[in-house]
């Protein structure tokens, strides 16, 4: 059944405002559950996975991070599959409480060191049902929007889906701020870091009044009312004609890309500048949701220029500017976020037999990989050598020996470097950036929203069009939430390795610059030329 056999009458302005409106609505307020994780991840990893190594604590925190994200997959079949035997609306409405009950719930889980090891379980049982839900949100708003809207502005109107996503990161920002304001740090860092999470409760009721007034997809409508509804969506989405290569391209060319240029923008971005170059966390917050606020209209310029222009043109051209510019746009921040007095400004080397580092280890075994992970753990950038001593080099001319320091205690350990070294390395305090410094990182925070909007924007649109009526809720989510699932999911934590076995902070760019390689050879390939055409009943 093609989208021209599903006659319904074109919606009004204002019928189009309110489906616009609470899908937008509902999408920010559940990827504000699932961002706020991640917000806060300085707070909840040493709350719930304490170990006596900062870089490990840290790491693990990702990595639960990512959990979710991998369950997200799972949660695409089987609300796709719901969405496309029961219908959108009562799908996305299910979805949308089970992502609230669970953030609110990771607002209620005691510290580990109340419960210990159950602490950090229950948040990943919750970050599961977390990935659950997310895995039929998406799907559900972006066809729901672009099922009732006309086709020529199909672009523009699904563009406020995406920019929704931004929106959701943005709030969870600007709800942090603000509790940060009205708390003492005590407080804040006691118990009130739990309110955004149980913030969610209040969310979820707004959400779900507003989608309660809207009716079914028409499209929907007119396939159940014609006897059109797919017997298995899962197994038709991949018998149906021409849908595996329409799949991969979903997959490889379209989500996997997308995804990890936006989640570098934002959340690695925000990483970027607390930890590597030391800004002061309030102060990071602020610029990045700054950024991120003004970076949502490039969404939806983008997909509303997809409309004119086609939707390959602007995709392609985002993937091929993020290859050229990533590096000089972080090079640029970097630079523009730098404290001065700061010590990541020298040189250091280490030099050392056996420098081995395993970030998962709570202890490095080796007295080379321990000062490696001094390092690591405090942001500073080193360089490797081989050596038959162990020692650090400042500035390349300045030799102290550690051969003869005693490695086992951490604390007394840096204490040592520092005596000897004559400056501070490790436990220096955190900056805030003068005026015009914060000017220029929002212009580089912006040039790569600029990017994630280039290829972000038009996307809902573009997978609407791509799929069948009768499958498209299971034929979008499914290669969608795969690749934004683990290709950006475990972004973070894959950078974050990265970074802490290299000790150089731009190292772990290279995992979005080769995800986005890949998708530039199969978007290049896979996705039409022209304007925007519905092209699911096409096999080939």
């Amino acid at each position: 059944m093609s989208e021209a056999a599903a006659h319904h009458p074109e919606p009004s302005a204002k019928e189009m405002r309110l489906v616009i409106g609470a899908s937008s609505a509902g999408t920010v307020f559940e990827w504000y559950d699932f961002f706020i994780y991640g917000t806060l991840g300085a707070i909840l990893s040493k709350t719930f996975f304490p170990t006596g190594n900062a870089t490990l604590e840290m790491l693990l925190f990702w990595l639960v991070f990512a959990v979710g994200f991998g369950f997200r997959p799972l949660g695409a079949v089987l609300f796709g599959y719901l969405g496309d035997k029961l219908g959108r609306k009562y799908t996305f409405l299910v979805t949308v409480t089970l992502m609230g009950v669970a953030t609110a719930g990771v607002g209620l889980i005691p510290s580990a060191a109340s419960i210990g090891w159950w602490a950090p379980a229950i948040v990943i049982l919750l970050r599961i049902l977390q990935g659950l839900a997310l895995g039929g949100e998406y799907g559900g708003a972006a066809i729901y929007v672009a099922e009732h809207s006309p086709f020529a502005r199909r672009g523009y109107h699904t563009s406020y889906i995406q920019a929704s996503v931004v929106g959701g990161f943005v709030l969870s920002l600007i709800v942090v701020l603000g509790c940060k304001a009205v708390m003492s740090p005590e407080t804040w860092n006691a118990w009130g870091w739990r309110v955004p999470f149980l913030l969610s409760l209040l969310l979820l009721a707004i959400s779900l009044w507003m989608r309660f007034k809207l009716s079914e997809s028409p499209v929907f409508q007119a396939m159940k009312e014609e006897g059109e509804i797919a017997g298995n969506p899962f197994v038709e989405s991949f018998t149906y004609p021409g849908n595996k290569r329409r799949i991969f391209i979903a997959l490889f060319g379209i989500a996997a890309g997308l995804t990890v240029i936006w989640y570098t923008a934002m959340f690695s971005g925000l990483s970027f500048l607390q930890k590597s170059m030391h800004v002061d966390d309030t102060v990071a917050e602020i610029i990045v949701g700054i950024s991120a606020a003004l970076g949502m209209g490039f969404f939806i310029y983008f997909g509303k220029l997809s409309d004119r222009i086609g939707r390959k043109k602007p995709i392609v051209i985002g993937y091929a500017l993020t290859l050229l510019l990533l590096f000089p746009i972080y090079w640029f921040i970097g630079s523009a976020a730098k404290d001065p007095a700061h010590t990541a400004s020298i040189e250091w080397t280490l030099r050392g037999p056996d420098c081995s580092y395993s970030p998962f280890a709570t202890k490095q075994e080796t007295r080379c990989g321990k000062l490696m992970g001094d390092f690591a753990g405090a942001g500073v950038p080193y360089t490797l050598e081989k050596s038959d001593k162990l020692e650090l080099v400042i500035g390349g001319s300045k030799v102290i020996p550690l051969d003869d320091i005693a490695l086992d205690d951490a604390k007394a350990r840096k204490a040592e470097i520092e005596a000897r070294a004559g400056q501070t390395v490790f436990n220096f305090a955190k900056h805030t950036p003068s005026f015009g410094q914060g000017v220029l990182i929002v212009a580089g925070l912006l040039a790569l929203m600029a990017l994630s909007g280039a290829t972000y924007g038009p996307v809902a649109a573009l997978l609407a069009e791509m799929f069948p009526p009768r499958v498209r809720y299971s034929s979008m989510s499914i290669p969608y939430h795969i690749g934004t699932g683990y290709f950006g999911g475990f972004l973070p934590f894959i950078a974050s390795f990265i970074v802490a076995r290299t000790g150089d902070p731009y190292s772990g760019l290279w995992y979005t610059w080769v995800v986005v390689l890949m998708a530039l050879v199969v978007s290049w390939w896979g996705l039409p030329d022209g304007k925007p055409s519905d092209f699911a009943d096409d096999p080939a």
